[in-house]
């Protein structure tokens, strides 16, 4: 898979991709990352980008023709922009997205990009949360480490994914490691016993109880749960 970030920052994003779970992936050809500055592409004097907002407003906006250019080098690719007008990101987006050969996402800066590259070139568009953060970087970052790790190779135990967060609508149960007791705390004693099957069902329970407490709005889509 390969993953294009059209940035003006690349030194944000290259470090991110050098090491732990994908440093490995890229090292071994599992993923690739490629930045491009879309100051190489700009017709405008002094490598500008961006331009004032026509008709007014604060800020400046990056400018179609860079990014567009930009965009146009890259060949056949699924294109991705991070704004708050997108659908909220979750896991069944990461999962449909790791199919793809390559994506790329264009990280926006100052008050955003011209719109007329979302309506021309844009494939989908996502929103992280409703907050704004100073440049697309980030959430486009977050993107790609989430549909990274549902590529196979990526991960060492590909069916730890299984068991995770948002897996069949839930939020994965409470995990617990040595020592048994911590502070006077205890892990649930059925861990300790071997039992899979019991262990198999308090997880579950587990797993619903923390959902309906910690996401309400998760426990309610849930079809009959059983707690």
């Amino acid at each position: 898979m390969k993953f294009n970030f059209i940035t003006l920052f690349p030194n944000l994003i290259t470090p991110y991709f050098s090491d732990s779970i994908l440093g490995k992936a890229v090292k071994n050809g599992i993923i690739e990352i490629n930045c491009i500055n879309p100051r190489n592409y700009t017709k405008q004097k002094h490598n500008k980008v961006d331009e004032y907002v026509i008709g007014g407003g604060a800020g400046l906006l990056m400018s179609a023709q860079p990014l567009c250019d930009t965009i146009d080098t890259l060949g056949d690719t699924h294109i991705i922009y991070l704004t708050p007008a997108g659908k909220k990101f979750n896991q069944n987006d990461a999962k449909r997205l790791s199919k793809l050969k390559n994506i790329t996402f264009i990280c926006g800066r100052y008050e955003g990009i011209d719109e007329r590259v979302v309506e021309s070139r844009v494939n989908e568009v996502f929103c992280i949360g409703d907050f704004i953060l100073t440049g697309g970087e980030l959430a486009a970052m977050s993107l790609c480490d989430a549909i990274s790790r549902n590529i196979y190779g990526v991960l060492g135990n590909f069916n730890s994914l299984d068991i995770e967060s948002f897996e069949g609508g839930v939020l994965e149960a409470p995990s617990f490691t040595k020592p048994n007791i911590f502070n006077g705390l205890l892990a649930p004693s059925a861990f300790l016993k071997g039992n899979h099957s019991i262990i198999f069902a308090l997880k579950n329970h587990m797993a619903l109880c923390k959902t309906r407490f910690f996401r309400p709005d998760l426990y309610q889509t849930l079809k009959s749960p059983k707690l």
